[in-house]
Formats: structure tokens, sequence, C-alpha cells
């Protein structure tokens, strides 16, 4: 009887401590993910900004030029 208490309280402290290991790496893998996508978010968002200035400055020529036609 003593050593089936034995067996299973080693073998609950090796299922937990895989469990908490797994969770770990998950989390770490996640946190990792996350950051690599506010990156792209980050590339996307200045590209949508440098458009934004390109457009400005193109509506500013297009105003010239047809100040100059005129």
């Amino acid at each position: 009887m003593e050593t089936e208490v034995v067996v299973s309280l080693i073998t609950l402290c090796g299922s937990a401590l895989g469990t908490f290991a797994g969770i770990a790496v998950n989390s770490k893998l996640t946190s990792y993910r996350l950051e690599q996508l506010e990156k792209k978010v980050d590339k996307h968002n200045s590209v949508i900004e440098r458009t934004g200035k390109l457009e400005e400055r193109i509506g500013a020529i297009d105003y010239r030029l047809r100040e100059l036609e005129k």
C-alpha cells in the first residue's frame, strides 16, 4: 500500500511539473508571436503614414500645377 502512495505522489509531481513547463513554453511562444505581430503592425502603420504624407504632397503639387495652367 505504501509503495502505491509513493508512486502516485511521484506521478502527481511529474504531471504537475510537465504541465507548468508546458504552460511556460506556450506563454513564451505566444509572447514572441505577439512581438513579431506588433513589429509587422508598426511597419504597416509607418507605410500608411508615409502614404498619407505623399498624398498631401501630391495634392499640393496638383494644386500648384493647376494654378500654373491658369
